[in-house]
């Protein structure tokens, strides 16, 4: 609770968007240094499996959960005038550091799994990534169609940054579109330069 009775409030698209850079480079890299191990299958078959598992696994995770978030939208309320709304660069912040031991764990899992196929691992790993970045821009088209950003308590997320989704989130909360220092989508908005 913040003073007055407001919530404190995270952008949803950013909280989204906020694994999609890290999952994208380290996904890369230890895809990268699979290629240079010869592995069981062999490098083209470990490069052509990487390439169908990171196509799959952007598109999964770019759909999954789609209904819940179309239940929270069409729910959203407005947010209230006491209500503080988080910085984004605060909310990629807790995000990452509330994972990033799975962030490790997960690179560590794609740099071994090179040794049976190349690469694989690694484009699994920016699959994801690529998933969660189209999951943002998902959910910024549905801000800029609806004319407002979408919101979610701090205090609801799953532990450190959380899921934006999760059991703990009863409803989303919605501000005009030139609320807050995120454009829809949750990238950083762009400040047109002074004549």
């Amino acid at each position: 609770m913040t003073r007055g009775g407001g919530q404190g409030l995270a952008r949803v698209a950013v909280v989204v968007r906020a694994g999609a850079a890290p999952l994208w480079w380290l996904g890369g890299f230890a895809a990268g240094i699979g290629v240079l191990v010869p592995g069981i299958t062999g490098r083209r078959i470990g490069v052509l499996a990487g390439a169908v598992l990171f196509m799959v696994t952007a598109v999964v995770v770019a759909s999954v959960r789609r209904k819940r978030y179309a239940e929270l939208i069409r729910s959203a309320t407005r947010a209230g005038k006491h209500d503080v709304l988080q910085d984004r660069a605060v909310a990629v912040r807790n995000w990452r550091r509330g994972h990033r031991w799975w962030l490790v764990l997960a690179f560590l899992a794609a740099l071994g799994s090179a040794f049976a196929a190349p690469a694989a691992g690694g484009m699994l790993l920016a699959g994801c990534g690529a998933g969660l970045r189209l999951k943002a821009a998902w959910l910024g088209r549905r801000e800029r169609a609806d004319g407002a950003l979408l919101w979610v308590r701090v205090d609801w997320l799953d532990g450190r940054g959380g899921r934006p989704v999760g059991k703990g989130v009863k409803g989303y909360r919605s501000t005009g579109i030139a609320a807050g220092d995120a454009a829809p989508g949750g990238a950083r908005r762009r400040t047109a330069a002074l004549v």
